[in-house]
């Protein structure tokens, strides 16, 4: 079986990672310049998933790596941090000065 993207899953993790940055749907349409606001709700709803250009964009805004956005069916992708890890990473990282959070 090949490599799937979980559209739900994805959907799920590009809300948390907006509510961590404090953003709405309505800022994500406004920065990447999307024609309606619904494009946002779908991606979060598990409908459909970003272009590969909004994702690079995204993830220069989330300050996270593309696959941090994406969860797919790859062994791999179940390595990735939950909700859970990334809040206590952030936190973490919070305590050391690096008020990024961004993984390197």
């Amino acid at each position: 079986m090949f490599p799937v993207i979980d559209k739900n899953r994805t959907g799920k993790r590009l809300k948390y990672l907006m509510q961590m940055k404090g953003l709405t749907p309505r800022d994500i349409q406004k920065y990447l310049s999307l024609s309606c606001v619904q494009t946002v709700y779908r991606w979060l709803e598990g409908i459909n998933v970003p272009t590969i250009d909004n994702l690079y964009a995204l993830a220069g805004l989330f300050q996270v790596k593309i696959d941090e956005m994406v969860v797919g069916s790859r062994q791999q992708d179940a390595a990735l941090p939950d909700a859970g890890k990334r809040r206590m990473y952030l936190y973490y990282m919070r305590l050391c000065g690096n008020s990024s959070g961004a993984a390197s």
